[in-house]
């Protein structure tokens, strides 16, 4: 098999832990930090890799950094609160851009409920919140019982994402098979049209083995060394 067929086996194959990202007011990250303890069962095993704007570099332009981590997340947690709610950056370009998104099925937006505030009718309110029953953290009696709702509530959304990525891949999977039968069909008419061209041959040979069509990728990668000989 060749590097380039090994490389697109191996990637389909591959588990990739789902990126996490955390949209909050820095008035919060206590907060954030306590949740991001809670959800080291996921990390630990490899389902979540959670970013916070703490893991930007000295010398590096955050806003950058910002955009790429949330343009590229597969989860986004908005933790909602009166500090956030009243930050121009986390409601008006942070949420926005999540929210957007998320409608377009790129990534997953959960509120999480910190503390008590108005967020009646704004721009996530139709969303499942977190914990349950849209009670903010601050309200129970015990944090730690809040915070093991949201990572049972997490976790529940990163197997359905795991889900939702498996069928897609499956899903360029066989358009890849479909174009590798293609271009096989290709390469037997260009033999028929000149059956003495042993890069056609050899080629023909990669598209077997990448479609684990061995027998009959050595026939053809045995033609092709037999021409080449006889140039």
């Amino acid at each position: 098999m060749t590097t380039e067929a090994t490389s697109t086996a191996s990637t389909a194959s591959t588990p990739k832990s789902l990126k996490l990202f955390y949209c909050y007011a820095r008035a919060d990250k206590a907060n954030r930090d306590e949740l991001d303890n809670h959800l080291s069962n996921l990390k630990r095993s490899h389902q979540i890799a959670s970013w916070s704007d703490r893991e930007i570099s000295p010398g590096v332009e955050w806003e950058t950094a910002i955009d790429k981590e949330l343009n590229t997340a597969h989860i986004i947690l908005l933790l909602v609160s009166s500090s956030f709610m009243s930050s121009d950056y986390c409601y008006g370009v942070e949420m926005k851009r999540a929210l957007e998104r998320h409608k377009a099925g790129k990534a997953r937006v959960v509120p999480i409920l910190l503390r008590t505030v108005d967020w009646e009718d704004a721009p996530f309110s139709k969303l499942q919140v977190l914990p349950a029953n849209a009670k903010p953290i601050i309200r129970w009696q015990r944090r730690d019982d809040a915070f093991e709702d949201i990572a049972k509530g997490l976790r529940k959304v990163v197997k359905e994402l795991q889900i939702l990525l498996k069928n897609e891949e499956e899903r360029l999977t066989l358009n890849n098979l479909k174009r590798y039968e293609e271009a096989l069909f290709a390469f037997d008419q260009a033999i028929q049209l000149n059956p003495t061209n042993a890069l056609t041959f050899y080629n023909k040979g990669v598209i077997l083995r990448y479609l684990n069509r061995n027998n009959e990728a050595d026939v053809a990668f045995k033609e092709a060394k037999e021409l080449g000989d006889s140039l």
